[in-house]
């Protein structure tokens, strides 16, 4: 039986991929030792460490005074590194509440005294449509926060808010390398690994020269000057989520790119929602112009039938489609690694199951 992996993180990773580490796990590069074992201080991690860069570079078209850090942590780390290390001028910053991610961002920025202004909030909506900039953007602000897909509703940005000269700071971890952003739109991106470029272990930091070093006497290990002087290797990095992660970016290279990429997203996305749109079971409550790419939440309006129907999708090697807890329901996530077969075979799945409930109740009503 085939088996699709539709878990929102640690999410599903390219089989070539996959293949490549088992091949190459025992001895890399022919060092005789693997990748587990091999030094961050060797000639052969810094090929790694440095073609990953390039790769990223190449593929999200990052311009020259835009330095490419490499983290541990998480997203969450950034949550609050970015408030230590940008708001040091005004100690203030904006943020818009589009949901779970977003509303802890503000609380790790409250936590280390960074004042934080909701500019808008879709939690009168339940979060089923993105917030908008209720009034222009206070320049007195030393970044905007914006979560730009939001794994647990299911929504994200194409069209980003305007803020002026306040640099925008993107928490891009559940559409990084999934859908096409321009760089220089913002200040700084930060992105775990875990859904669209590897394992779990690895963050990715993207930032404008200009600002790094605002801060003084950070702890090192949230330092962004620090880590650029160091070329990310200030203490031991992420060797192995760092080498898979750059196998993923080769992979990407391979598929055409990111367009080629986000199109291909756009099309597995679409034989999901076009399925839902006409369901008379299952419902997506996620406005349709806010719907995101890669998180696709829907429900059946009946959690018991939610449970049915997460346990024979798991029976036909459909795995890992239980909502979040905050949402319940069942969440699909399509990734870049998911073919769009998974997804064929999903809404084949759910029509099957949605014509026998149908057959069920007409034969309860009858009796």
């Amino acid at each position: 039986m085939t088996t699709y992996n539709f878990a929102a993180g640690p999410a599903v990773m390219p089989k070539p991929v996959i293949d490549q580490i088992q091949a190459e796990l025992p001895s890399f590069q022919g060092s005789g030792m693997s990748i587990m074992e091999i030094s961050h201080r060797s000639a052969l991690f810094d090929q790694v460490i440095n073609d990953a860069e390039a790769d990223l570079r190449e593929l999200l078209g990052i311009p020259a005074n835009y330095r490419v850090l490499f983290f541990q942590g998480g997203g969450t780390l950034q949550f609050t590194a970015a408030p230590l290390n940008l708001a040091t001028k005004h100690h203030h910053i904006g943020l818009l509440d589009s949901g779970h991610w977003a509303s802890r961002a503000a609380d790790e920025a409250r936590r280390v005294g960074t004042k934080v202004d909701i500019l808008g909030t879709a939690a009168d909506n339940h979060f089923t449509a993105l917030p908008t900039l209720e009034q222009p953007v206070d320049q007195a602000l030393d970044y905007v926060h914006l979560t730009t897909n939001n794994t647990i509703e299911g929504t994200a940005y194409t069209t980003l808010p305007q803020t002026g000269n306040v640099p925008l700071v993107a928490d891009m971890s559940s559409n990084f390398l999934g859908q096409q952003y321009q760089v220089t739109d913002f200040g700084m991106i930060f992105a775990g690994a875990q859904k669209n470029l590897g394992p779990a272990g690895l963050t990715i930091v993207i930032i404008r020269d200009d600002l790094i070093g605002q801060a003084q006497d950070l702890p090192s290990m949230v330092d962004y000057q620090l880590f650029a002087d160091k070329r990310s290797m200030f203490n031991t990095p992420p060797v192995f989520a760092i080498y898979a992660a750059g196998l993923v970016l080769k992979w990407l290279k391979a598929q055409g790119g990111l367009a080629a990429m986000e199109q291909r997203n756009r099309d597995k996305a679409a034989l999901l929602y076009d399925f839902l749109d006409q369901s008379k079971l299952f419902t997506s409550h996620v406005k349709p112009a806010d719907r995101s790419l890669m998180n696709m939440p829907f429900v059946t309006g009946k959690p018991a039938l939610d449970a049915q129907v997460i346990a024979g999708a798991t029976d036909r090697g459909l795995l890992n489609l239980k909502g979040h807890r905050l949402v319940g329901g069942m969440r699909a996530s399509l990734y870049n690694a998911m073919p769009k077969a998974g997804v064929q075979a999903l809404v084949d799945y759910l029509a099957d199951f949605e014509a026998t409930h149908a057959k069920e109740e007409l034969t309860d009503v009858s009796n």
